[in-house]
């Protein structure tokens, strides 16, 4: 919207005020400047704005009303005249003239007057010189009286010729009425082109003839003309989205449009048809004005909203001026000084500091919630003149134990080289599994189920990553999985799972590339729970759930030291890898997050070993076992007879051949010896592997290999 200054300046006097200060303090109190004008009139230079405003303040579009804010952003007075209806002796009129039979979701007020004896169309010449400051050519007609009024007020008014209307409708009294048009109806607008109608478009009407597309467009036939004597003015509020999709629907939007898809108010609309028959009286001193036509809602009472200042304080913090003082907030008699400077009407509280501010009938579309009035007191004040630094935390919050269990799980993961994954809890019914959930009316054919498992989701991102050509991902997601029957037996949980192998790697540079083995991918998985400090039990797979995505003789059921099935671990069933086209050597795992934390909160003791300062000794053991003896067995053994010198047992070499008997296998373990209170000799070290010989020997009937 471009606003004349000179214009302004005649409503608040703004002599004292720099161009500059005007602009800052507009874009500061939401008006922001996208252009400056300068132009000459009368050989006279004159500046101009091109200002935009929020969508929701329509009482600011007009000359009027950003005079109003201009008043109060710099508190001077206002030197706009608003007529009274008491003044005009139209009160008692209107009142008895009124109709209650519109309703809200069409038109809030339809009001319209016959002007006769209009015989001189001139424009006066200080109004063509404010449309032209404004950005308005003047044509020396009727449209400058609109359009100077639309400027001036903000409010929208309709001119048609009133005996065209009489000699189509053959009556001199008829009914103005707004009602929805007829499917396929067609319609003749002003601008010369032809509409095809639906029953969603309304048409102002006089009896049954349609004269106008409400709120866009007079009809062809009803224009006024250089011939026109007397006149219909309309002015009417309509509903805002109501006049937006009929634009949208029609694909016509004009000045009128424009305006009430703001959500325009009838708060001073009668007081500006009034000033619009005013000037049409300059040239016209005989015209002749008649109220035909006023339908409105009942008025709704005024609304209040309970303003606190503690409330203020908390949004808008401490003003600058209290860099050295924290406890400085602005004072509550300047909070009310400027609800007096946007002229709210408010009762002041001064024991409880609470202001119970009546909203204005102009504001009810933007001023509907505290923090709304907040946000005007910030506005007068100006937003730069409170603290930007954030104020310092009294209390700090702590960490529950769910969070710090999820991130120590996380960095434990993290450490194995899997990185977090998140993926949608909806899915498709391609998830290899079945007893999917269904969603009785999906969006989408791909957000169809709720997931039963984690797994397919990962299995999905593998095969997503390897179609983009990149390697294999590893990695690993929280989720929450469902079960059950919806309503009668519905669960969730929160689990978490992994996925990885399948990636080519050389331990040496010499060596060829090889993947993740089974064992290695158990190691992995076992180093977890040791990072964990948790005790598990494997045992093979039961459950048939899986029995589509897990390997059917490589994959196990893990359970913590209380017999609680913590989760599966397993390599990818082959067929589903070849589906997928994804490597066999691919592993997945899924545990129950809150089976893990309640064991983590049990084991919160840690255990820390000592590092000790003195030399290791080194020590190999070769012996042939019977292969059907568990290497978990063996090792518990030695460390149990090991002495608490022995630290770590390391299997170095597993061999089977001719030389080796039948159902036998030669191990060769690597003890590694340390004291962290003085240095071993070689020979006390000899005599406790000498031991561990005997009594692997007596137990296990192992034969030495020396």
């Amino acid at each position: 919207m471009q606003i004349s200054l000179k214009w302004i300046n005649e409503l608040v006097n703004l002599k004292t005020t720099t161009l500059d200060d005007l602009i800052e303090k507009l874009t500061l109190g939401g008006f922001e400047v996208e252009e400056i004008l300068e132009f000459e009139i009368n050989n006279q230079k004159q500046f101009a704005l091109e200002i935009s405003t929020t969508a929701n303040r329509s009482d600011s579009l007009s000359i009027q009303g950003i005079s109003i804010e201009i008043a109060a952003l710099f508190n001077k007075p206002s030197k706009i005249s608003t007529y009274s209806l008491k003044t005009l002796g139209w009160q008692k009129t209107l009142q008895n003239f009124s109709k209650p039979m519109l309703t809200k979701e069409t038109c809030s007020i339809l009001l319209s007057v016959i002007i006769e004896n209009l015989t001189n169309f001139s424009t006066p010449k200080w109004i063509k010189e404010k449309l032209i400051s404004s950005g308005i050519t003047p044509l020396n007609n009727l449209s400058d009286f609109q359009n100077f009024i639309l400027l001036e007020t903000g409010y929208p008014f309709e001119f048609y010729d009133f005996n065209k209307i009489h000699s189509k409708v053959k009556s001199l009294d008829f009914n103005l009425s707004i009602s929805q048009a007829k499917d396929n109806q067609e319609f003749l607008a002003a601008n010369g082109l032809k509409y095809n109608l639906t029953d969603s478009i309304l048409l102002l009407k006089a009896n049954e003839i349609p004269i106008s597309l409400a709120g866009i467009i007079e009809g062809n036939d009803f224009t006024y003309s250089e011939n026109t004597k007397s006149l219909l003015i309309e002015g009417s509020i309509f509903n805002a989205a109501k006049i937006r999709q009929q634009s949208r629907n029609l694909g016509l939007r004009t000045d009128r449009s424009a305006r009430y898809e703001k959500s325009l108010t009838n708060t001073y609309l009668i007081e500006s048809l009034y000033r619009l028959i005013s000037l049409l009286r300059i040239s016209n001193p005989n015209l002749v004005c008649k109220l035909h036509t006023i339908h409105q809602i009942t008025a709704q009472p005024p609304k209040s909203i309970l303003l606190k200042y503690q409330t203020i304080n908390e949004i808008l913090g401490p003003i600058n001026k209290s860099i050295e003082d924290n406890s400085s907030y602005i004072d509550p008699m300047i909070i009310s000084t400027y609800l007096d400077r946007l002229n709210f009407k408010f009762l002041y509280n001064n024991s409880e500091l609470t202001w119970d501010v009546e909203i204005p009938a102009s504001r009810v579309n933007d001023l509907t919630r505290e923090i709304d009035l907040i946000e005007e007191v910030g506005r007068l004040h100006g937003f730069n003149a409170f603290l930007t630094n954030l104020p310092k935390l009294k209390t700090i919050g702590t960490e529950d134990y769910s969070y710090q269990t999820r991130k120590k799980l996380t960095s434990c993961l993290i450490n194995l080289g899997l990185n977090e994954l998140i993926h949608y809890s909806l899915v498709n019914q391609e998830t290899f599994l079945e007893n999917e959930i269904q969603l009785t009316n999906p969006l989408l054919s791909d957000c169809s189920n709720l997931r039963i498992s984690l797994l397919p989701n990962l299995l999905k991102t593998v095969q997503e990553n390897l179609k983009q050509g990149n390697l294999p991902i590893e990695g690993f997601e929280y989720g929450h999985v469902f079960s059950g029957i919806i309503p009668t037996d519905f669960k969730e949980k929160e689990n978490v799972a992994g996925i990885f192998g399948g990636i080519k790697t050389k331990l040496v540079w010499s060596d060829s590339a090889h993947t993740l083995t089974w064992f290695e991918a158990k190691g992995k998985i076992e180093q977890l729970f040791k990072q964990l400090n948790l005790v598990t039990h494997w045992k093979n797979k039961s459950s048939t759930k899986f029995d589509n995505i897990i390997h059917p003789y490589r994959h196990a059921e893990i359970s913590l030291i209380n017999k609680k099935m913590l989760g599966i671990f397993g390599q990818i069933n082959p067929i589903l890898a070849n589906q997928l086209a994804i490597s066999t050597e691919t592993y997945l795992f899924e545990f129950d997050v809150n089976l893990l934390q309640s064991q983590l909160e049990i084991n919160k003791l840690a255990i820390y070993k000592e590092y000790s300062l003195y030399p290791k000794i080194i020590k190999d053991l070769s012996f042939i076992i019977k292969r059907n003896i568990e290497l978990k067995k063996i090792q518990e053994t030695i460390f149990y007879n090991g002495t608490k010198f022995l630290s770590t047992i390391n299997l170095l070499d597993e061999y089977k051949g001719q030389t080796i008997p039948e159902n036998h296998v030669s191990l060769c373990l690597q003890l590694v010896f340390q004291s962290n209170e003085k240095t071993l000799q070689n020979k006390e070290i000899d005599t406790i592997v000498d031991n561990l010989q005997s009594i692997l020997i007596q137990k296990f009937n192992v034969i030495i290999r020396k």
